[in-house]
């Protein structure tokens, strides 16, 4: 199939790792997706805690692509917004589709909207699989040739571990993240879970939610989780600026289910993403609430750090190796 291609039904095929604990991830091949992934609550009720569609064929749907949520998807070439559409590298001024003044999660036809191609799937103690694409030369308005693959493993210990790597041929900028909705209780909504970022500061932004540079303290913001507290009724759309020397992003915890789940990265940030409500233009896998249904936590380098120069770099240069590892770890508390 060519990647740039509409996919059809035939070309959405589900992996499944499972292990000795009985937690069963599912993998979409259509953006390399977390589907579903089903754990035992502190009662030994599975519990799915993935919130997406039901069926898989929704996710190529032209209501699921207007919405543009990338339910549990791999994110690229660029996660987050790039301001204006546009970034100059090495006097070169590189054009990207844009919409409402922003080039968002790769473009009009991002990674989250290929068929991965399985690699590799090994089975055993921790399973795993790795699944890959191609993004080419001045796709969306990007220079380079990315080959690019994602492994995921599911360790005996409850540990989701998400790794992405991606070598380039020219130049390019280069951000990814895996965009799953959570909902520890597997129905329902997130109010009343717990939640805990460790960053002090968050970006600054405009009304579109560009960045300006800038950064602002959550000493006394509405926003600011640096200990752990309930979610209740905040929305988020937020990058968290993660505080230096500590692989500890965040973390999450369902009361009503037991479940907690913390999240470790080598990235420099964690996006919040907490909806008011969800599109109910398809069936979900969950009951889901009208109100603050999920979360997500995305670890990724800054938006628009191509256009800021006091940002992280985010250009990888060929020869070099990108890498984002972030591991979820999972347990009854």
């Amino acid at each position: 199939m060519n990647q740039s291609s509409n996919p059809s039904p035939e070309h959405l095929k589900i992996y499944t790792l499972s292990n000795k604990q009985g937690t069963q991830l599912q993998v979409l091949s259509l953006g390399a997706s977390i589907f579903s992934l089903i754990l035992k609550d502190k009662n030994g009720k599975p519990v799915n805690v993935v919130v997406g569609p039901k069926n898989s064929e929704d996710y190529i749907s032209e209501n699921y692509a207007e919405e543009n949520k990338c339910f549990g998807a791999s994110v690229g070439r660029y996660a987050g917004r790039i301001s204006n559409g546009s970034f100059r590298l090495n006097g070169k001024t590189y054009e990207l589709y844009q919409k409402n003044g922003s080039h968002l999660h790769g473009g009009f036809r991002g990674f989250q909207t290929k068929i991965w191609k399985l690699e590799t799937e090994i089975s055993g103690t921790d399973p795993s699989l790795i699944l890959s694409c191609v993004s080419e030369d001045r796709e969306e308005g990007y220079p380079g040739r990315l080959e690019i693959e994602v492994k995921y493993t599911l360790t005996s210990k409850n540990e989701l571990i998400v790794e992405y790597t991606v070598a380039t041929s020219e130049s390019s900028p280069v951000n990814l993240t895996n965009h799953t909705y959570f909902n520890l209780n597997g129905k329902g909504n997130v109010s009343e879970h717990s939640l805990f970022i460790n960053a002090e500061r968050i970006l600054d932004t405009d009304k579109e939610l560009r960045p300006s540079g800038d950064f602002t303290s959550l000493k006394g913001h509405a926003k600011d989780f640096s200990e752990e507290r309930k979610i209740q009724q905040t929305a988020l759309d937020d990058t968290f600026v993660l505080k230096e020397n500590t692989s500890i992003a965040a973390s999450l915890y369902a009361p009503a289910t037991g479940i907690e789940m913390q999240v470790e990265t080598n990235q420099p940030s964690v996006v919040v993403y907490i909806p008011e409500k969800l599109p109910r233009k398809w069936r979900y896998q969950t009951e889901i609430s009208d109100a603050f249904p999920s979360i997500c936590i995305e670890t990724q380098n800054f938006p628009d750090a191509p256009n800021q120069a006091n940002f992280p770099n985010s250009i990888l240069e060929p020869g070099e190796k990108y890498l984002n590892r972030s591991v979820f770890k999972f347990r009854i508390r």
